[in-house]
């Protein structure tokens, strides 16, 4: 760093070293800064002015970290991890290549401060994105979402109105009281894990489905080692219209490493095997999920998948047929022993599937 860096620079390159060494020590900033260590102290107390969370951890091992705060303080990014934050967010959700959507506000502001070189790379990526079709009636109200967040973070509870389906196309709006739990965007969806005290139960809402949200008196306690994912997954394996029911000759952990939680509930059935509770509206599909597993399994009490299975067994048996009419294939030739050294024999990785989807009756 020059000798004549203003106070503001240094303070913000402290800030730097602070987020990427967590209990950095004053001696170390100062080191890392060029200034004393009384210098380092000053810069600190700078940020904590500015409203930053700078925290002072005590002990041997005690030094510098960045605290909790509802409002992040500015962060910086390597121009590799920057574009490499930007596209994992979009592969995971599509509808962020559009600044008006939630998650795609927050991408813009990233997009606008990355060098030119990776800031062209990225909107190109970004704008190649943007033309898949989104679904519009799924977007959420940014400062709806943020109240719904802040009240999960801060344990108050909450007066909602909710959008339900009625018949045909129509919606009708009902109003419940509600301890929020949780926000979570899965499969492109933002849901509320809360629990109703209008219904007495546990319920997950669509957050575009959420009109209004209007704060209660008073603060809840949040369950205990709540997991608010599995809790999502789980919640949207059930409901749907066909039972899926199956036992599979592996313990549970084998199996979750195939197929994903979405899927359904894995629950132990005796010793090495494994029971598959959930439901579906498509066999088909669901069928296709089921075929990755290298263990060998048994549809039960579900018949449309039973169906399902046999018509893709039969698919697979006929693509395994050889045409006469066609050419064989060309001989194998035998590879020596040290050649065939290595050869990986580990299970392959699941491919990304695809979710499914189902809207909750609120209430």
């Amino acid at each position: 760093m020059t000798a004549d860096a203003s106070p503001t620079a240094r303070a913000l390159l402290a800030l730097e070293a602070i987020q990427n060494s967590p209990g950095i020590t004053a001696a170390r900033l100062a080191e890392r800064l060029g200034v004393t260590d009384r210098a380092a102290r000053r810069y600190v107390a700078i940020l904590r002015e500015a409203g930053l969370p700078v925290e002072s951890v005590s002990g041997p091992y005690g030094g510098y970290q960045v605290g909790h705060g509802m409002r992040l303080p500015p962060l910086t990014f390597t121009a590799a991890e920057a574009a490499g934050l930007v596209m994992a967010v979009l592969e995971a959700h599509r509808p962020a290549a559009d600044p008006a959507d939630l998650v795609g506000g927050a991408l813009a502001k990233i997009i606008r401060v990355l060098p030119a070189r990776v800031a062209t790379l990225v909107r190109s990526i970004r704008d190649t994105a943007s033309a898949q079709e989104t679904d519009d009636a799924a977007r959420v109200n940014p400062e709806l979402t943020t109240a719904l967040i802040e009240s999960c973070a801060t344990a108050r509870p909450l007066r909602l109105t909710y959008r339900l389906p009625a018949s045909g196309r129509a919606f009708r709006d009902s109003e419940m009281a509600v301890d929020p739990w949780a926000v979570v965007l899965r499969h492109s969806r933002w849901y509320l894990l809360c629990w109703s005290h209008t219904r007495s139960a546990r319920r997950v809402l669509r957050v575009d489905r959420i009109v209004a949200a209007d704060g209660l008196p008073g603060t809840f306690a949040p369950p205990a080692g709540f997991d608010a994912l599995a809790t999502l997954e789980e919640h949207l394996s059930q409901g749907w219209s066909f039972g899926v029911d199956v036992s599979i000759d592996a313990p549970p952990g084998a199996v979750a490493r195939w197929l994903p939680r979405s899927l359904g509930t894995l629950v132990p059935d005796g010793p090495g095997r494994t029971r598959l509770v959930a439901s579906t509206s498509e066999p088909e599909w669901y069928a296709g999920r089921l075929a990755v597993l290298p263990y060998p399994f048994r549809v039960s009490g579900s018949p449309e998948l039973r169906d399902a299975m046999a018509a893709l067994g039969r698919r697979l048996l006929a693509a395994s047929e050889t045409d006469s009419a066609l050419p064989g294939p060309a001989p194998v030739r035998p590879r020596p022993a040290s050649a065939r050294l290595g050869r990986r024999t580990g299970p392959r990785r699941l491919s990304r599937t695809r979710p499914v989807r189902r809207s909750d009756d609120g209430g």
